[in-house]
């Protein structure tokens, strides 16, 4: 199994560290209602999914 020889410093560790950063949602625009929705999700607002109606409105 892999070891480390040597300690990390505190600042190489925060220094890889700083570049895990969460991504922002993408919101994109429903083509059926014109709402925002996540992509590849169902509609929350008309209840469509690829141009088919999936849930009950």
């Amino acid at each position: 199994m892999a070891v480390p020889k040597r300690r990390m410093s505190r600042s190489n560790t925060r220094h890889r560290r700083s570049q895990w950063k969460a991504a922002p949602i993408q919101l994109i625009e429903c083509p059926q209602c014109h709402a925002k929705k996540r992509g590849h999700q169902v509609c929350e607002t008309c209840g469509t999914y690829r141009g088919r109606q999936v849930l009950e409105a």
